[in-house]
């Protein structure tokens, strides 16, 4: 028998913050940065990790906010996206990593593509698995965030926490344009709604529901890193998704027209139903 990568956890001091991440692979290899999303933490790719191990150094860190990383209440943390995005170049260069692709999911995506805009040179490729950079791919799903957007009031912050900030509806977004549901293992939405209750979390959440208009306004920035850098690119989408929907998948050939785009039969968090197959075209495209 194979044995499996060793997947170890570890954390790091970067910007302030004590950084947990999941790292497995030879630490000579080329490195796989893996950013997640909301309202997970890397342990979403538990089961990616091991299978891009053999070829990859691969790096999970769960954002400030999210997982286990632990934020103290003296550094007075402002959760914003340019923020999340100046920890983990921090974190980054803690680690000493000079080259790196990136798979970025939801979240992962403004926040790693902010860091791409940063130090181009860095990047050897991109996987974005539902990960957004185009007006094109958001979904009617969005129409109460939009609505906070335009008033940000107390009622339409309420709105939001009332729909999304409970275990109801974090397994709805795991769960949504899903064929099989019972092929979502329970433990990914219990863990994420678990980590939702710890004091202060849901303000956090709030918080970066709100900011998330600002990434909007950096599109153009990661569309130019698009043109301008054309590395190996895999986009990878649960088409059923209700926030990142197709015609975002697609626009990303307009700035990168050798873009591998593949829209499959599932919903937001393509990994838990397509883990594997995903893993496989990564290596196709990415570990080539």
């Amino acid at each position: 028998m194979t044995a499996s990568p060793k997947v170890s956890t570890r954390f790091a001091d970067a910007d302030g913050v004590r950084v947990f991440y999941r790292e497995a692979g030879d630490p000579q290899a080329p490195v796989m940065l893996l950013l997640h999303g909301f309202p997970t933490s890397s342990h979403q790719f538990r089961h990616l990790i091991p299978q891009l191990a053999g070829h990859f150094r691969v790096i999970a860190p769960d954002l400030p906010g999210f997982g286990f990383t632990e934020v103290p209440a003296a550094r007075q943390y402002t959760y914003t996206f340019d923020n999340l995005a100046t920890t983990l170049g921090a974190f980054v260069d803690a680690l000493g990593l000079e080259r790196y692709a990136m798979y970025v999911f939801d979240y992962g995506a403004p926040t790693g593509l902010r860091l791409a805009v940063a130090h181009p040179e860095r990047v050897t490729g991109l996987v974005s698995q539902n990960g957004n950079a185009y007006l094109d791919g958001l979904g009617d799903a969005w129409a109460p965030t939009r609505q906070y957007w335009a008033e940000p009031s107390a009622a339409n912050r309420q709105v939001l926490h009332d729909a999304m900030l409970h275990l109801e509806g974090t397994k709805w977004q795991y769960l949504h344009g899903v064929a099989d549901p019972d092929s979502v293992e329970p433990e990914s939405y219990t863990l994420d709604a678990a980590l939702l209750e710890r004091p202060g979390n849901k303000d956090i959440q709030l918080d970066l529901f709100l900011d998330y208009a600002n990434n909007l306004k950096r599109y153009p920035d990661f569309q130019a890193f698009f043109r301008q850098a054309q590395v190996p690119t895999l986009v990878i989408w649960g088409r059923n998704d209700p926030f990142f929907i197709p015609p975002g998948a697609e626009a990303f050939r307009r700035d990168n027209p050798g873009a591998v785009v593949e829209l499959l039969d599932t919903g937001h968090f393509a990994l838990e139903t397509h883990g594997p197959y995903i893993g496989q075209r990564i290596l196709d495209v990415i570990a080539r």
